[in-house]
């Protein structure tokens, strides 16, 4: 069976993993997954995440970071979904959280933070917000 938003799915594993107190969680891998990974640990919201080149697809690992028995990661949300893309230029890229958190951003110049995307001066698709 087809899945017609694999980035949403991946979020959705990383919220219900938290949710059930799961230290770490699979995700089937793909280049846009694992830089959005590689992005969330940079910024401190997981522990750690290893690639298996694994045939046919791939795998990535991923560990949760919990403080004191609580998630790092509070919030995910999905922006720009397949049925509704969502555009900003740089100027109009919004703050997650008043600075707080972060927007994943898919730029001309490849995925990065809302801060790295207007430090650059790109503006591209919203991917995905977090918190």
């Amino acid at each position: 069976m087809s899945m017609t938003d694999p980035i949403s799915d991946m979020l959705t594993r990383i919220r219900n993993a938290q949710t059930a107190g799961h230290e770490t969680l699979v995700v089937p891998a793909s280049q846009v997954k694992y830089r959005i990974v590689e992005i969330m640990k940079q910024e401190g919201y997981l522990e750690d995440y290893e690639r298996h080149d694994v045939p046919p697809q791939g795998t990535i690992d991923i560990r949760l970071k919990w403080h004191s028995g609580q998630p790092a990661i509070e919030g995910l949300r999905r922006v720009s979904r397949p049925g509704q893309r969502c555009y900003a230029r740089v100027s109009e890229i919004p703050k997650v959280r008043n600075g707080l958190g972060i927007m994943i951003v898919s730029t001309s110049k490849g995925l990065m933070t809302d801060r790295a995307a207007r430090k650059a001066g790109v503006g591209g698709e919203l991917i995905c917000s977090v918190w």
